[in-house]
């Protein structure tokens, strides 16, 4: 059983990720408006496994009696000066969703919960990677800066990811 201080937290986080889902599709619709299909397929992507980090969560919340509580979700910013921008926004997103992960991390240390602990190392090893490939991306178009040629290029390579089937799957075995 979860504790109300772990219940209303996990709620909050799932909402965070839904959010996030939200967030993203704001900005694959920014890219699709800018004619950035690969861009714009990055960021659907990314939208997907958000919802599936919402549901992991969700399902877990179910599976330790727990009652889900949805709230609204904050309209997310569509509009950037440039795509440099918006992946500026997309990796100090990230920063803040690892944030938010530690926070239930130290809950769950703080409750003496360990269920809740072990289930939440899979959203940290998440955010290492979020943050990493986010950081890469932005660090590219650092370097890109106004080439044309080079932001085409790397629209390319960008409209090859596929979202994560684990993160929309769960093993329920």
């Amino acid at each position: 059983m979860l504790s109300e201080r772990m219940l209303k937290a996990l709620n909050e986080q799932i909402n965070k990720e839904l959010f996030s889902a939200y967030f993203y599709l704001g900005i694959a619709a920014y890219f699709k408006d800018k004619g950035l299909e690969g861009f714009a397929k990055w960021m659907e992507a990314q939208a997907e496994e958000e919802l599936g980090h919402a549901m992991r969560i969700y399902d877990y919340v179910f599976n330790r009696g727990g009652k889900v509580e949805l709230y609204e979700i904050e309209k997310p910013k569509q509009d950037f000066e440039s795509p440099l921008k918006a992946f500026e926004a997309v990796y100090l997103h990230e920063v803040g969703v690892t944030q938010s992960i530690f926070k239930l991390v130290e809950l769950a240390q703080e409750e003496n919960d360990h269920a809740t602990y072990n289930f939440l190392q899979w959203f940290v090893e998440e955010q290492v990677e979020e943050e990493a490939s986010t950081k890469a991306i932005l660090d590219k178009l650092k370097i890109i800066g106004d080439n044309p040629q080079a932001l085409f290029m790397l629209d390319r390579e960008l409209g090859q990811r596929q979202a994560k089937l684990g993160t929309l799957i769960q093993d329920k075995e």
